[in-house]
C-alpha cells in the first residue's frame, strides 16, 4: 500500500484506492515549500477580510500550515477529527471518480505544486488549490455535508462519451501548462482542441450538467449578498490573482439557482460572471432539485436511452427493487415507456445494491433481456399480486405459461423458480425451454439455457455505475500520461540549495549561513529570481538591518524593470513583510 490508511480510507473501495498515490514529501524542494509560503501569506492576509468566516477558522481546524507544505500523514491525523480524511493523486482523475471520493468523505489532493513561474494560478490542480482551498471549508459541518452528498448524487450522474474525451483533452493540458519547457504552440494547439471538443459535445450530459454546479460552488462559488458576497470556493482561495479579481465590480454576480447548471465553464480563462448562494444550506437545496431531474430518480425510457449513449457500465433499477448493471445496449419502447431493456457484455443483477445469489457476471457473461411492464389485458401488476394471483395467471413453479406484455413482447416457457424481496413480492422468475419473441423478433431461445426474467412495471431509477460496486472488476484504470517531472539543472539545484539555507537560517536549523552572501550569489547567478530576495528582505527587517534591506528593495526594482509582469507580486510580498512589522511594533 502506497500510503498511511485510516478507519475513513479503509472504508474505500478498491476501484478509487487505484487512483491513490504517494505524497513523497521530501520531493518538495526549498522552493516549493517558499511558493506554498508566499501564496498562503499573501491569501490569509486578504482572505481573512474576503473569504467566508469559516475559512480562516478551517485552517487551524485541519491543521494546514501558512509556513510548510502539508504533510498528508499530519493533515489525516486532524482531518479525522471532523470525520474526514485526504489522499494524493496525479492531478486530474476522471469525475465521476473524483466525485466518489467525496461520496466517502476524502478530499482528493494532487499532490505536485504549481512552479514558480505559475506562482498566481495554474489549470493543473495542486495542493495549493486542494490543500489550502478545499480543505479548510469543510470544517464547516454544513458545507462537508453538501460536498459529500454531492459525491454521492455527482458519482451516480451518467456521462456521454464525449465528456471522457474532453476529460482526457483538459487533464494533458494541465500538465503540459505545468511542465517546464512546453512550446507556446503546443499550448495553444490544446486549447484549440479543447475548444473544438466543447463545441461539438452536442447536448450535455447529466454530468456535464453537475461538473457546471460543482464548479460554480465548490470551485468558484461565492456566498452572502450579492452586493457584498464573500468567497468560499476552492479555485478563488487559492489564486492570488482571481482572489482580488473576483471582487471587483465589472464582474457579474448572480444569485445561484439551479440554472447555473446550464452555465458551461472555461477552465482556461477567468469566468465572467460568478454565483452568489445567500447560504451552505440553500446549495443543498439547489443540488436535491438537480438530483429530482437525473435519471437517478426519474428512470423511465429518457433513462434507459442515457445509459445506452453514454456505452458505458451502467444500472436501471425496476419498481420491485430489482437492479440491472450492465451496458445498455438497447430498448424495444410503446408509448414512451420501455418494454424491453438488453445490455451485452458481463452484466450482474442486484437488490438493493447487493449482488444476488447466481446473478453475478459469471452467470449473464454475454448479456441480459428483460421485459418491463404490465401482462397485457390485466390491471394487476406481477408485482403486486399475491400467491393466488399468481397461481391464477399460471405464475408458478413447474407451469409451462405464456406471458404477452403491454407493449407485444411475449414470453412463452417452464417457470423453474421465483425469487423475492424482504417484502415477500416477486422479484425475479426463471424459466426453462423458453422462447422470447416481440413483433416476429426472436429475442431469446431455448437452447440458450435458462431466461430470467427481472419483474417490474416500470423502470425507476437508471444511473452510472454498478448497482454493486464488488459485481465488476473497476480496477481498470490506466492514465495515458502522468505529470511531467522536470529534468533539473545544475543552475536550478544551486538555486534549490540556497534557498534550502535561508529556509534552514529562519528556521533555526543553521544560523551560520551568511545571509548576504546568498544574496550577492543571486544577484549574480540568478537575477531574475525574485522570491528568495523577498525571503532575503524579511530576515533583513527582523534583524532591523536597514542597509541590508535597502540594497535589496534596489536589487527588486531591478527585476521589476528587467520582468514587469512580476511587480505586482514583488510589490505585495514587500508590502505584506512591511506591514507584519509595522503592526507588531
Amino acid at each position: 500500500m502506497n500510503y498511511e490508511s485510516n478507519p475513513i480510507l479503509d472504508k474505500l473501495p478498491e476501484h478509487l484506492k487505484q487512483f491513490i498515490k504517494p505524497q513523497n514529501y521530501d520531493d518538495y524542494s526549498a522552493i516549493d515549500q517558499a511558493v506554498w509560503r508566499y501564496v498562503m501569506r499573501k491569501n490569509v492576509d486578504y482572505l481573512s477580510k474576503v473569504a467566508h468566516k469559516s475559512y480562516v477558522d478551517g485552517l487551524l481546524k485541519t491543521g494546514i500550515s501558512i509556513d510548510h507544505i502539508p504533510n498528508m500523514y499530519g493533515m489525516n491525523r486532524i482531518l479525522k477529527e471532523i470525520g474526514w480524511a485526504a489522499v494524493a493523486v496525479d492531478g486530474f482523475i476522471p469525475p465521476s471518480a473524483f466525485m466518489e471520493f467525496q461520496a466517502y468523505n476524502v478530499l482528493v489532493i494532487a499532490s505536485d505544486i504549481r512552479q514558480l513561474e505559475n506562482i498566481e494560478y495554474t489549470p493543473a490542480p495542486d495542493i495549493i488549490h486542494e490543500g489550502a482551498g478545499h480543505a479548510p471549508i469543510i470544517a464547516n459541518p454544513e458545507y462537508a455535508e453538501y460536498l459529500r452528498r454531492f459525491g454521492e448524487i455527482g458519482s451516480k450522474a451518467i456521462s456521454s462519451a464525449k465528456d471522457y474525451e474532453l476529460y482526457q483533452a483538459v487533464r494533458h493540458l494541465s500538465i503540459i501548462k505545468e511542465a517546464t519547457g512546453t512550446s507556446q504552440a503546443e499550448i495553444e494547439e490544446s486549447e484549440k482542441h479543447i475548444e473544438e471538443l466543447q463545441k461539438n459535445m452536442g447536448i450535455p450530459s447529466e454530468m456535464a450538467l453537475i461538473r457546471n454546479l460543482h464548479w460554480w460552488t465548490v470551485e468558484y462559488g461565492m456566498i452572502g449578498t450579492l452586493d457584498q458576497p464573500k468567497i468560499y470556493g476552492a479555485g478563488l482561495l487559492s489564486s492570488i490573482g482571481e482572489s482580488k479579481w473576483c471582487m471587483q465590480s465589472d464582474v457579474v454576480k448572480e444569485p445561484y439557482t439551479i440554472e447555473a447548471a446550464q452555465k458551461a465553464f472555461d477552465i482556461t480563462k477567468p469566468q465572467p460572471q460568478l454565483f452568489v448562494t445567500p447560504n451552505f444550506a440553500h446549495l443543498s437545496q439547489v443540488l436535491e432539485d438537480f438530483a429530482n431531474i437525473m435519471a437517478l430518480r426519474t428512470g423511465g425510457l429518457t433513462g434507459v436511452q442515457k445509459l445506452i449513449d453514454s456505452k458505458a457500465l451502467g444500472s436501471i433499477e425496476l419498481s420491485t427493487g430489482i437492479q440491472v448493471s450492465g451496458q445498455f445496449d438497447s430498448v424495444i419502447e410503446y408509448n414512451g415507456k420501455p418494454v424491453y431493456i438488453r445490455t451485452v457484455g458481463p452484466t450482474a443483477l442486484a437488490y438493493r445494491e447487493k449482488e444476488l445469489v447466481g446473478h453475478s457476471t459469471e452467470q449473464h457473461p454475454e448479456g441480459f433481456g428483460s421485459p418491463v411492464g404490465k401482462l397485457k389485458g390485466i390491471n394487476l401488476a406481477i408485482e403486486d399480486m399475491g400467491p393466488r394471483d399468481l397461481k391464477a395467471y399460471k405464475i408458478f413453479e413447474g407451469e409451462q405459461t405464456s406471458l404477452e406484455f403491454e407493449g407485444g413482447v411475449k414470453i412463452e416457457g417452464t417457470i423453474v423458480t421465483g425469487t423475492r424481496n424482504l417484502q415477500g413480492k416477486i422479484i425475479l422468475i426463471t424459466f426453462k425451454d423458453c422462447t422470447v419473441t416481440y413483433d416476429g423478433t426472436l429475442l431469446f431461445l431455448p437452447n440458450w439455457g435458462l431466461y430470467h426474467m427481472a419483474v417490474g412495471q416500470k423502470v425507476v431509477s437508471a444511473f452510472n455505475g454498478p448497482a454493486d460496486l464488488n459485481s465488476f472488476d473497476l480496477i481498470s484504470h490506466e492514465l495515458t500520461e502522468t505529470t511531467i517531472k522536470p529534468e533539473k539543472s545544475t543552475k536550478r539545484m544551486q538555486l534549490e540549495l540556497y534557498y534550502a539555507q535561508i529556509r534552514d537560517f529562519r528556521e533555526g536549523i543553521n544560523t551560520t549561513i551568511s545571509r548576504n552572501k546568498v544574496f550577492q550569489e543571486i544577484k549574480k547567478d540568478h537575477p531574475d529570481d525574485w522570491l528568495l530576495p523577498i525571503e532575503l528582505y524579511e530576515l533583513a527587517k527582523k534583524s532591523d538591518d536597514k542597509g541590508f534591506q535597502q540594497e535589496i528593495l534596489v536589487h527588486l526594482e531591478t527585476v521589476k524593470l528587467n520582468n514587469p509582469k512580476v511587480g505586482h507580486l514583488i510589490d505585495d510580498g514587500v508590502g505584506l513583510i512591511n506591514n507584519s512589522f509595522s503592526h507588531s511594533l
